[in-house]
């Protein structure tokens, strides 16, 4: 400011601050601006005006949450032209003026009459205006201030994500990074202690440990196993006033999981188990199941099952069923309980995925040995044959024995055997079965050219369990014996030519025989002795070249005819 000498001194307002930093009274002291004058060649003098060290120009403190009965001192408006005497009227405007902040025009002191929160509004802008109370004219331009609200610790820190929930491996490393939590406080940071944040440990420990500084969750143990325990829930403290005796403080959960891996090998639960089959179990079927337990989960819990060595090792397979685990036996060749009453089965179960971090901890597979048991079961007879081929000539007395079945009992009480043929059949009608024996007869007459063949059924039942059948097929060839004449194939009308020379073939004729080939050709023709002799004609067998029995009829005489049917076409005579 610079003012001549011959002039008064311009007014000046000035603010002063009274910065409370500690919690109790509030109280003021007189606050002198001292000036230093300079003088110039001009004759002017330039005035320095400095406020008292401490204070800040043009900004005031208050105090938020102030809960006292009477309104909070903020501080003073002054005027270097007021003379004490009431003439300079001081107006506040901004914010909060005449709501918040009062000021007493005459004096410019300035108080606060509500309690405010820093956390809602840190500082208000307002206006401070010196004016002549008897003109009401400005005794100086309008100066800005600003009242900042001064930060108490009165907000806790937060956790705004909490609860926490976290997953960790089983068996890490001590050290193991978790989980960074983060907690904030809603205090002025840049004073104080009010917002720095300390963590602590409320709950779970000694298996977890944090950062004090960054909140980082760390695996406080070696080897922490699932398979022992679980779940945790860790509780995390955050403190303010840097941990502090009178800070606040906030706490969080966090739910921390181990999960599995792969430390655990299978184990059966016995080391001789015992199993057992009937003898009539269908080859492909399962026939029992078998399990390791595996402590682990998911797919580390994942095995195969396989048989590794006994004497069932061709009679049994074993597969492994994926949702179950278990190890299913299914059966590959049939069971005779006569023949082989057990097996003994070494089984082994052995994990799939495995982790060569812990391969130390043992192989991943275990064995145990398994018997089987064959179970008796009472059988239905067994034919001796699977089926049977018999013969017998035609023409046979009725009673005329066709052959023998035999069935036998497989089961050891090795009861009676009893045959029987149903007759549903026709041709089962001409046949008859001995019950105790198996012997089959004829009960009708055969023959050969009508029926060459019969295929009959013969069933056999216990006697003490008649509802076990055994059915066989036998299969009967008739065989032939000599009962049929030869026939002429047909009727013949033969013509001859009139000019047809001596021994000319006028005619071939053949027959057939219904018995077998055996018992049929070849055949001798001749002319029948009972009946006149005709001087004219002859009969040859055709012994050398005919591939069927056949006669030739020759001429006798040269011109020589025999009763026709129609004249032929014959050739002239030369």
């Amino acid at each position: 400011m610079r003012i001549t000498s011959t002039s008064c001194i311009c007014p000046v307002l000035v603010c002063l601050c009274f910065v409370q930093r500690c919690y109790g009274t509030a109280h003021h002291s007189s606050i002198k601006v001292t000036r230093n004058q300079t003088k110039h060649t001009e004759g002017e003098t330039e005035v320095h005006h400095r406020p008292k060290r401490g204070w800040v120009w043009n900004q005031f403190f208050v105090l938020e949450e102030h809960m006292g009965p009477d309104p909070q001192y903020v501080g003073k408006l002054h005027s270097n032209s007021d003379k004490g005497d009431g003439s300079v009227k001081y107006i506040l405007t901004g914010e909060g003026a005449g709501t918040i902040f009062i000021i007493d025009d005459t004096t410019g002191d300035i108080h606060s009459t509500k309690s405010l929160d820093r956390e809602q509004k840190t500082h208000y802008v307002l206006h401070a205006q010196a004016i002549d109370r008897r003109t009401n004219k400005p005794l100086e331009p309008e100066s800005e201030f600003i009242i900042k609200v001064q930060d108490i610790n009165d907000n806790a820190p937060k956790f705004t994500d909490g609860p926490y929930i976290v997953t960790v491996p089983e068996m890490s490393d001590m050290g193991t990074s978790v989980l960074q939590v983060t907690a904030t406080d809603a205090d002025d940071p840049t004073y104080g202690n009010s917002a720095r944040v300390v963590y602590s440990i409320l709950q779970g420990q000694p298996y977890f440990s944090v950062d004090p500084k960054t909140g980082v969750i760390r695996t406080a143990l070696h080897n922490m196993d699932r398979e022992a325990r679980e779940h945790y829930s860790v509780v995390i403290q955050a403190k303010d006033m840097a941990g502090q005796v009178g800070g606040l403080s906030g706490s969080t959960t966090v739910n921390i999981t181990l999960t599995d891996v792969n430390d655990n090998p299978p184990r059966f639960p016995q080391k001789h188990y015992q199993l057992y089959v009937p003898e009539s179990a269908q080859v492909g079927s399962a026939v029992g199941k078998i399990k390791a337990n595996d402590a682990d989960t998911g797919s580390n819990a994942d095995m195969t099952y396989s048989i590794t060595n006994g004497d069932g090792i061709g009679v049994f397979s074993i597969s492994t069923d994926k949702d179950t685990r278990e190890g299913i036996l299914s059966l590959k060749k049939p069971l005779n309980y006569e023949k082989k009453k057990s097996y003994t089965l070494n089984i082994e179960g052995a994990n799939t995925h495995l982790d060569f971090r812990f391969s130390h901890l043992g192989p991943f597979k275990d064995a145990t040995m398994l018997k089987v048991i064959v179970g008796d079961v009472d059988e239905p007879p067994l034919f001796s044959m699977p089926s049977y081929v018999m013969e017998v000539y035609e023409n046979a007395k009725i009673g005329t024995i066709v052959g023998t079945v035999l069935a036998q009992d497989p089961d050891s009480a090795n009861s009676l055997v009893r045959y029987f043929i149903n007759h549903r059949t026709e041709e089962e009608r001409f046949f008859n079965i001995d019950a105790n024996t198996g012997t089959i007869k004829t009960s009708k007459v055969l023959d050969r050219e009508e029926t060459p063949w019969y295929n009959i059924t013969v069933t056999a039942s216990e006697n003490d369990n008649p509802d076990l059948l055994s059915h066989v097929s036998v299969g009967i060839r008739v065989l032939d014996v000599n009962d049929n004449p030869p026939e002429l194939a047909r009727e013949y009308d033969i013509v001859v030519c009139e000019n047809s020379k001596p021994g000319q073939v006028i005619h071939t004729i053949t027959a057939t025989d219904k018995d077998d080939f055996a018992n049929g050709p070849r055949f001798n023709f001749f002319l029948d002795e009972r009946l006149p002799m005709n001087p004219n004609f002859t009969l040859k067998d055709n012994e050398a070249a005919a591939p069927s029995p056949s006669g030739f009829v020759h001429a006798r005489e040269m011109g020589a005819c025999g009763p026709a049917m129609q004249k032929p076409s014959c050739p002239p005579l030369v």
